[in-house]
């Protein structure tokens, strides 16, 4: 009994060691990809296993950019749930609410207003990344501060949540005021996808990663490398390049869902980067690559 016990020990003192020895082996293999490049990068990756975690620059703040478009719709999906709104309701853009400045589909194909779902506002917002549409969803929340309550009440904690898309659009310096972190926004992807304390309701949970599921915006990131029917349900967030050639955010978080049908999540924050556009998406592109071969056992 004794020497069955002793073997049960060192056995699993073995595969903790192993466990913990490829997961530094993706760690390593992430580090040397961000190490040619001349930019701040940040990645927090979670498997089904407790140990398969990890992170870099898991804790510094990384400006969130359209990202936030993810905690803007979970805020307005809750309210949905409460009866506050419905996803049917038709909701009337004017001219006036096209803003010219922002990125926005809406605006290209209805120049002259159009009376929309809500439901439909959210699909623009998220999977196209649309600005008017999100600054339609701010408003109906109670603005950034309502969405960061919300996300404060969900017990996500290191989000900042402070200004509008035209507000933050408008001064370069003004972006770094939304931020997340590696790790919560990892963490958000986690608790919303398992929604194992209900936090929405089965059909917004379904409308919300299915949404996510159709994002437009990115392909190049998080699915870029994968093979082609991989489930990624993601979003994705960007800045521009200011005069001195910084651009100061090329992000993607998403759950990935592997062939035998378990998910992992993975956030990637490019920030302070002199790279071209297509390096920067390279960058988030190739982690995934990488997080994908660690899970699907093609070390």
């Amino acid at each position: 009994m004794k020497i069955h016990f002793k073997f049960t020990i060192i056995l699993l003192c073995t595969l903790c060691s192993q466990s913990f020895g490829q997961i530094n082996i993706l760690k390593e293999k992430i580090e040397k990809i961000i190490a040619s490049k001349n930019a701040v990068v940040g990645v927090a990756i979670k498997g089904s296993h407790p140990k398969d975690t990890l992170s870099i620059n898991g804790n510094r703040h990384f400006p969130l950019q359209s990202v936030f478009k993810l905690h803007i719709a979970l805020a307005i999906l809750s309210q949905v749930d409460k009866g506050k709104f419905n996803l049917n309701q038709k909701i009337r853009i004017d001219e006036k609410d096209l803003l010219p400045d922002l990125y926005s589909p809406i605006r290209t194909r209805y120049p002259n207003g159009i009376t929309m779902t809500l439901s439909k506002i959210l699909e623009y917002t998220v999977s196209q990344s649309d600005n008017v549409g999100c600054e339609i969803l701010l408003r109906m929340i109670g603005g950034p501060e309502g969405v960061e309550k919300y996300c404060k009440e969900s017990g996500i904690r290191d989000v900042s949540i402070k200004l509008n898309e035209e507000q933050q659009q408008a001064d370069w310096d003004l972006q770094f005021q939304n931020w997340t972190t590696p790790k919560v926004a990892n963490e958000i992807l986690k608790v919303f996808y398992l929604n194992k304390n209900h936090l929405l309701s089965k059909a917004s949970h379904r409308f919300i990663w299915k949404v996510m599921r159709e994002t437009k915006t990115g392909k190049d990131r998080l699915r870029g490398q994968l093979p082609e029917k991989t489930i990624v349900a993601h979003k994705t967030g960007s800045s521009g390049t200011n005069k001195k050639g910084i651009t100061a955010a090329v992000n993607d978080i998403g759950v990935v869902i592997l062939p035998d049908g378990s998910p992992y999540f993975i956030s990637v924050f490019v920030t302070e980067s002199t790279e071209n556009s297509e390096t920067n998406e390279k960058i988030i592109a190739d982690l995934s690559k990488t997080a994908w071969e660690y899970f699907t056992g093609n070390r």
